[in-house]
């Protein structure tokens, strides 16, 4: 696929066109960004709900109580179909986005451009909270989309040139320039491709229309198994996003990100520029 899927990569016009029923329009972002502005009928999703928050690690996926929680508040059902967005280019949108193929629910879309495009096109935002009506569900984890750092180990063991590590991080973390955790570097092997490349900044930060071309050129295929990570899995919310928009059909994100691999002992790492 050389464009991503229409029907999962809306425009503020084609989300308007929605019919109202069954859909659910999720605001990702601060309490206090939500108070000051957001796009009419949005709920709130908090980016502490979407992770585990418990250092060093602290952007592991929830466990099954917190999340059973989160999508029974937002009375998540099966015909519900999920939209996100942010303020931010979409790495916590991407987040839930991921979360939902995490527990199997695959009715989901993004705003592209977030809040930013609604605005741009002069369509109104609104300041009244919005509270969904909360529906009680069973929550089971899909471990499909899910890369543990024993995932990557193995293969990086086995030589498995089928894997390619997408890491969303800047250049300098990925040098080893900029430390967040124990140690600094890379995973051996992964291609750095920074989350902020796939936005267009003339286009109120909606993903590149080159985005496939971009990719391929960077080596990240969809003939191969991808995983994406950053720091906590928070940026890699969006290069997960770009890839699954584009219908990669081997698709894991790392969720323990650098996070966890810079501050273990047993990983290996690299510093340096990709050679």
């Amino acid at each position: 696929m050389t464009r991503p899927d229409p029907d999962r990569l809306l425009t503020p016009e084609t989300l308007e066109a929605l019919p109202a029923d069954h859909v659910l329009l999720v605001d990702v972002g601060s309490p206090e960004r939500y108070a000051e502005a957001h796009i009419p009928g949005a709920v709130l999703v908090t980016p502490a709900e979407l992770v585990d928050g418990r250092p060093p690690a602290s952007g592991r996926l929830p466990d099954t109580a917190r999340l059973t929680q989160l999508f029974s508040r937002l009375g998540l059902s099966p015909q519900t179909k999920v939209v996100a967005y942010d303020d931010e280019g979409g790495g916590w949108a991407g987040r839930l986005l991921w979360t939902l193929d995490v527990i199997g629910h695959d009715n989901w879309a993004y705003l592209d451009g977030g809040i930013h495009a609604w605005q741009a096109s002069g369509r109104p935002l609104e300041q009244t909270p919005n509270a969904p009506t909360p529906r009680q569900v069973n929550i089971s984890i899909d471990h499909a989309p899910i890369a543990e750092a024993e995932d990557i180990l193995a293969a990086l063991a086995a030589g498995d040139a089928d894997l390619v590590v997408w890491d969303a991080r800047s250049a300098a973390e990925y040098r080893g320039e900029r430390q967040a955790a124990a140690r600094s570097g890379h995973i051996p092997g992964a291609i750095n491709l920074d989350w902020l490349e796939l936005m267009d900044r003339d286009r109120q930060l909606r993903l590149r229309e080159d985005l496939a071309a971009l990719l391929e050129a960077r080596g990240i295929t969809p003939d191969r198994l991808v995983v994406t990570h950053c720091q906590t899995h928070h940026r890699s919310g969006l290069t997960w996003l770009a890839a699954r928009l584009l219908g990669y059909p081997r698709l894991k994100a790392y969720h323990g990100s650098w996070s966890e691999w810079g501050n273990r002992s047993d990983t290996p790492i690299q510093t340096g520029a990709e050679p």
